[in-house]
């Protein structure tokens, strides 16, 4: 096979999974974890999907050795997971749960035994719902209580674990926290939700002091999820309308965390919904990353007339109605590497939810999700030959979970999950990532064939 035909990635590209606490942990209550805030929006009815909650979940909390086993055995060489902040910290802040501690320790262990490099997400949207009593995001001493809680997480975990990000997706907390309030805590208020947004940034920015503080032997990130917009037609009106939609979600997280400012067309925009942001606020927010995750599943296609359109001729969707556009992360990378000066890159998360079900041979044959990563790796791989600095890859998720709203209906898992009985059973997907992560990368029968399982 000649070397054209290969797609290889450059040596120490980082191969993941990815998960978060509250999706996967369950043991919602037990040994001494406090209430989070998805605990109480998950008990409270008509928030989640059939009534669902994250009691359960996938029993991880008690099955942490098998899921571990599952990931060596899978050739999975680096796990992104969060810490539950209630679960070592039960009021949010001040006395650290003995056995909350103990359980992350006992999961960093064995992956570190198992040859599995860490990578912990220290807020993914599950608050200790004593800390949301008192405000929330919306009190900005709350980013204050997150950076002793990070300096404590670092300060314990810190010798064995050298990548850290500090909040996933303020965009998400935000917006669907705070103005649709579809997601925990529930809230519906456009005003509230930029103030959100504008002291989960000053948390972030706390929080990377407080940790390096703790300990200057860590590489410190956080994650963004980023929607490419494009234009629905090549007149100029649709094309201002994308521009002004990028700024709006993208260019509002990625402005203030790079360039220490917020884009000036949205913030004119927002009038009084602006938040308040004091002195110093803005380069607190802007140190320098060691790397930055990007969070990619979905471009925007927005019309001036219509706005983002819902529908698009002849695309293809996921089962959450997210339209697959591949090289849209590849325009994204590229974009920001052009517009933007970067630290390194990791993709921290990328997948899709199916409908997977067991036929007669006991497999789930996700052929759909296979061809969905794989077109994301070969647009991934365009990007670093166009120059981006972009050093792994984490693929979203590692495990069928509890997916927040839509409760259990929702599949994204490598990994399939029978809720009822907690079995665990590798994908077609899980197989054929297996083989990408030996060969570092995709050659001509992985990448434009039917999939090969090992």
């Amino acid at each position: 096979m000649s070397s054209s035909s290969k797609f290889i990635f450059p040596l120490n590209f980082r191969w993941g999974a990815a998960t978060a606490a509250y999706q996967i942990e369950g043991a919602w209550n037990e040994d001494g974890k406090g209430e989070s805030i998805w605990d109480r929006f998950s008990h409270t009815p008509g928030k989640i999907a059939n009534g669902d909650t994250g009691d359960v979940a996938c029993d991880h909390y008690h099955r942490v050795g098998e899921d571990v086993e599952l990931m060596r055995e899978l050739g999975i060489r680096n796990y992104r997971f969060s810490i539950s902040w209630s679960r070592v910290m039960p009021s949010g802040r001040g006395v650290l749960n003995k056995k909350g501690i103990e359980f992350y320790d006992r999961l960093i262990d064995e992956l570190l035994e198992s040859g599995i490099e860490p990578f912990i997400t220290l807020y993914h949207w599950d608050m200790p719902q004593a800390l949301q009593d008192m405000g929330g995001w919306l009190n900005r001493d709350v980013g204050k209580y997150f950076a002793d809680y990070a300096a404590a997480m670092v300060k314990r975990y810190g010798d064995r674990v050298k990548n850290w990000t500090t909040i996933n997706e303020p965009w998400v907390v935000a917006h669907l926290g705070y103005r649709t309030g579809e997601m925990a805590p529930g809230v519906k208020d456009e005003k509230q939700c930029y103030q959100v947004f504008h002291n989960l940034f000053v948390a972030h920015g706390l929080a990377l002091r407080a940790m390096r503080e703790a300990h200057s032997d860590i590489q410190c990130g956080i994650v963004l999820i980023l929607f490419p917009t494009e234009a629905a037609s090549n007149s100029a009106q649709d094309a201002a309308a994308a521009e002004y939609g990028w700024h709006k979600d993208s260019g509002w997280q990625l402005d203030p965390i790079l360039k220490a400012v917020y884009p000036t067309d949205i913030w004119n925009a927002l009038g009084s919904f602006a938040p308040q942001v004091e002195p110093g606020d803005m380069a607190l927010i802007s140190q320098q990353l060691d790397f930055l995750g990007v969070n990619y599943y979905f471009r925007a296609v927005v019309s001036a007339e219509k706005g983002r359109l819902e529908e698009i001729p002849g695309a293809c969707y996921t089962d959450m109605g997210w339209e697959v556009h591949a090289d849209s992360l590849r325009q994204l990378l590229e974009r920001i590497n052009r517009e933007y000066k970067l630290p390194p890159l990791y993709i921290t998360e990328n997948g899709a939810a199916y409908k997977d079900e067991k036929t007669n041979d006991g497999r789930i044959h996700d052929a759909q999700r296979i061809h969905y990563i794989r077109d994301h790796l070969l647009a991934a791989h365009e990007a670093i030959q166009n120059g981006v600095d972009l050093r792994g890859y984490f693929c979203w998720s590692l495990l069928d979970n509890f997916e927040w709203a839509y409760g259990y209906s929702k599949r994204f898992g490598l990994v399939h999950v029978d809720y009822g009985t907690q079995e665990r059973t590798p994908k077609d997907s899980a197989r054929w990532y297996s083989r990408v992560i030996r060969r570092n990368g995709l050659d001509e029968v992985l990448s434009l064939k039917a999939p090969m399982l090992v």
